[in-house]
C-alpha cells in the first residue's frame, strides 16, 4: 500500500469530466512479413504474462474517508484482460487522418477509477497494413520519464519476445478493499514520513533559493537587450475553457536532422522544436488576425528526477519560455527563445530542491476538486490573467527500435493534456532516430482541420530554418538579419532542403 505524493493526487484532483488527466501513445507497428496470426490476442497474452513487470499496470485507487487526506495504491489481484485490452478495426479506407480523429475520441474518455488506471487499443484496417496500438494512463501514476520506462518494460529490443520470470505467489491476506482504520493509519503514517522528509530538506531550501536568486540576477540582460523576465501572457483564442472534445494530429521528423540544424544554427534541439512552434502559433494566429502585440509564452513542463530515479511516479515542475512571437527576424526570434529557455533550465537546476517538496494538506482532495470544477464551468479560464498560452513539452524517448508481440515499431507518437486555459497541448518525443509530434487539443479551441493546418506550418517552419545560412559563432545573427516571418510566406525552391520528414501531413483544405 502506498499513499499518492501530493503532486500524484493533484492530477486526481484536478481531473473533471472536460479534462481527463491521463497520458497516452500512439504506436505504429509493422507485422512480420508472411504473419498469420490474430495480433490482439498475441498482445493480450503478452500483457498477461508481464503485468507484474510494471506496478502502474496491477495497483488501483483507494479513497481516504471523507478524502480527508491523499488516495493510496492498493493491489488488484483480479485484472479482466478483456476490459483493459480492446480490439478496434478502423472502416474504409483506413487513412491516418481515420487513425488520429478516433484516437482525439478514445482520448476523451475518463478512466474508471475503480479499476487500474489504463487502457489499451489494438487498432487494425489501416490502409498501409500497419497495425496501430493506442494506449492511455492515468498521469497520476505516470509521468512523461516513467512512461518511458514503462515502455520499456512492456515491449521488446527484437523481434524476438522474451521470457520473463512469472509472478511470484504473494503472502497474506488480500481484501479487494482497505478498512477504514487501515485507510487513516496510513493516511497519519504518511503525513507524518513527509514531514520529516520537509525538516530535513529546509535547511538546504535557503541556500537554493540564495543561489537561484543569483542565476536569475545574473540574467539581466544588457541595456537595450531582451528582457528574460517574463511578465504575464497575452490573451489568445488558447486560454479558454475547454470541453472533453479533442482533436490530435502527428508529425515526424528525423532526429539527425534537427541536431544537424540546431548546431548549425546557434541552439539546441529544444530551441528547434520551440522555434518551429512558435513560427507556427504565429502563422496560425497572423492568418485569423488574432495575434497579440506580446508575445507568446510557453509552459513547459522540466523533469526534477534525480540521475537513475526510475520510480514510476511524477516528478516534474514548469517553466515558461518566451517565444518570441513580437520579432519578426528569424534569427533573432531563435536567439531570444533560445536565451529564454536556457535562463529558465538554469533556475530549475538551482530550485530543484525546493521544487520537489511534497508539503501534506488536509482536505486537499476535496478543496482542489472543486477549483478544478469552479474553473471550468464559471468560464473563468478565459477571464483570468494567463500565465502562459499553450503547453511545449519535449520528452527523451527510447533511441532503439522497439517491437511488440514480434512486431517492429515504426512510429511513436505522444498523446497528452490540455487543460482550462491551456487548450493545445504540443508534446515532442524522440524514438528511434525520429522527432515525434503530437497535437493534442480540445476540439472546440483548435478543430481537427486546424489541428493539421498548425502541422502544416511546422513543416514550413522547419523548411524555414533550414533555408538559414550557417551562423558562426564569431558571426553573431546579424548575417541572417534578413529573413523575415510572414504568414503566408513562400521558400524559393533552390532554398529548401530537399530532406523529406518521416511521415509528412498534407495540409489539411481551407
Amino acid at each position: 500500500m502506498d499513499q499518492l505524493s501530493s503532486v500524484d493526487a493533484s492530477f486526481l484532483h484536478l481531473e473533471t469530466p472536460e479534462t481527463p488527466m491521463h497520458v497516452g501513445s500512439l504506436m505504429l507497428f509493422e507485422l512480420p512479413e508472411g504473419y498469420q496470426g490474430d495480433y490482439y490476442e498475441d498482445v493480450k497474452a503478452m500483457l498477461g504474462k508481464r503485468l507484474h513487470l510494471a506496478s502502474v499496470l496491477h495497483r488501483k485507487l483507494a479513497q481516504m474517508p471523507f478524502e480527508l487526506s491523499e488516495p493510496v495504491w492498493i493491489e488488484d489481484d483480479d485484472i479482466d484482460l478483456d476490459y483493459h485490452v480492446r480490439s478496434v478495426t478502423l472502416r474504409r479506407p483506413g487513412t491516418m487522418r481515420q487513425l488520429e480523429a478516433l484516437i482525439a475520441r478514445l482520448h476523451s474518455t475518463l478512466l474508471d477509477r475503480s479499476r487500474p488506471l489504463w487502457e489499451m487499443y489494438v487498432i487494425e484496417g489501416l490502409e498501409n497494413g500497419e497495425v496501430a496500438f493506442y494506449s492511455k494512463a492515468h498521469h497520476s501514476g505516470v509521468d512523461g520519464k516513467a512512461g518511458v520506462e514503462l515502455a520499456k518494460v512492456l515491449y521488446d529490443v527484437s523481434p524476438e519476445m522474451r521470457e520473463v520470470p512469472p509472478p511470484r505467489r504473494k503472502r497474506g491476506s488480500s481484501s479487494y478493499q482497505l478498512g477504514i482504520t487501515e485507510l487513516l493509519q496510513a493516511a497519519v503514517a504518511n503525513s507524518a514520513s513527509q514531514y520529516r522528509k520537509l525538516a530535513d530538506v529546509l535547511p538546504g531550501t535557503a541556500k537554493a533559493l540564495a543561489a537561484a536568486a543569483k542565476v536569475v540576477a545574473s540574467q539581466r540582460a544588457a541595456s537595450g537587450a531582451r528582457s528574460l523576465n517574463l511578465g504575464l501572457a497575452p490573451k489568445t483564442i488558447f486560454n479558454d475553457s475547454i470541453t472533453n472534445q479533442r482533436s490530435y494530429s502527428t508529425l515526424s521528423v528525423p532526429l539527425a536532422d534537427i541536431k544537424e540544424l540546431g548546431k548549425r544554427v546557434g541552439g539546441t534541439v529544444n530551441t528547434i522544436v520551440m522555434t518551429m512552434c512558435s513560427i507556427a502559433l504565429y502563422r496560425f494566429l497572423k492568418e485569423r488576425d488574432l495575434l497579440p502585440k506580446e508575445p507568446l509564452i510557453a509552459m513547459v513542463p522540466v523533469s526534477l528526477r534525480a540521475e537513475g530515479d526510475s520510480a514510476m511516479n511524477n516528478q516534474v515542475s514548469m517553466v515558461r519560455v518566451d517565444l518570441a512571437t513580437d520579432i519578426t527576424e528569424l534569427p533573432s526570434r531563435l536567439k531570444a527563445i533560445h536565451a529564454s529557455s536556457e535562463a529558465a533550465k538554469a533556475v530549475v537546476k538551482e530550485l530543484k530542491p525546493v521544487l520537489g517538496l511534497q508539503v501534506p494538506i488536509t482536505g486537499s482532495p476535496w478543496l482542489m476538486t472543486g477549483l478544478a470544477s469552479l474553473l471550468g464551468r464559471s468560464n473563468l479560464a478565459s477571464r483570468a490573467p494567463a500565465a502562459g498560452n499553450v503547453v511545449i513539452s519535449n520528452v527523451p524517448g527510447p533511441p532503439m527500435t522497439l517491437y511488440m508481440a514480434g512486431a517492429r515499431m515504426v512510429h511513436y507518437y505522444p498523446v497528452s493534456i490540455p487543460y482550462h486555459g491551456s487548450g493545445l497541448n504540443i508534446t515532442v518525443q524522440s524514438y528511434a532516430g525520429l522527432l515525434e509530434f503530437g497535437l493534442t487539443a480540445c476540439r472546440r479551441v483548435v478543430s481537427q482541420e486546424e489541428s493539421y493546418e498548425i502541422v502544416a506550418n511546422l513543416q514550413t517552419a522547419l523548411r524555414e530554418m533550414e533555408a538559414l545560412p550557417t551562423i558562426h559563432a564569431d558571426a553573431g545573427v546579424e548575417s541572417a538579419a534578413s529573413t523575415v516571418i510572414e504568414p503566408n510566406a513562400v521558400i524559393e525552391p533552390n532554398k529548401v532542403s530537399t530532406k523529406k520528414t518521416a511521415r509528412a501531413r498534407p495540409k489539411a483544405p481551407s
